[in-house]
């Protein structure tokens, strides 16, 4: 059984936390996160530190306090130190490319793909191959990451196409020539 939801959490320095009802908010030297969570779950801020209590023990409460309370760290330090993902782009003229708030990838298709960055989050393109997407949600940096991802999943035979930067790609063997 998990224990996640009992772990209380330090306030980091320079970290401002208000609690109003079922609305919780942080604010740090990157910027501001609030979120609404689920009136079962308690959120008191005690001497620099968050704990989170359940109003019963029904399964669905339970999973909840796990939940609010890794949901609660992540902005915390997101707010503090951020959230960055990296990727690499593999492949013969496969490249991306930034303008203005756009990210534009040539991933093989006939067309060019164009992604609208979301304003909440920092991309920077440091060589035409590797994209690195920064910000203080993990949330929307782990999500706009997939996006650009899905674009071109890693080809297990090729191993073309986009990855994380620390992603492993598993192999495959091609078709051997019949006799």
């Amino acid at each position: 059984m998990s224990r996640v939801g009992n772990r209380v959490l330090t306030i980091p320095a320079n970290v401002e936390v208000k609690v109003d009802g079922t609305n919780f908010s942080v604010k740090g030297p990157l910027g501001e996160l609030n979120r609404d969570f689920s009136n079962l779950i308690a959120i008191k801020v005690e001497n620099g530190q968050i704990t989170t209590l359940r109003a019963n023990e029904e399964k669905a409460t339970k999973q909840l306090h796990g939940t609010t309370n890794a949901l609660i760290s992540n902005m915390l330090i997101g707010v503090s130190k951020g959230y960055k993902k990296e990727l690499v782009i593999k492949g013969v003229g496969y490249k991306a490319t930034l303008k203005g708030q756009e990210l534009e990838v040539l991933a093989g298709y006939s067309h060019p793909v164009i992604l609208t960055i979301p304003q909440e989050l920092k991309v920077t393109v440091e060589k035409p191959t590797e994209i690195s997407i920064s910000g203080i949600s993990k949330e929307l940096v782990g999500e706009f990451a997939a996006v650009v991802r899905k674009i071109r999943k890693p080809n297990p035979y090729s191993g073309k196409g986009i990855a994380y930067k620390d992603e492993v790609i598993r192999r495959k063997e091609g078709k051997t020539a019949a006799k």
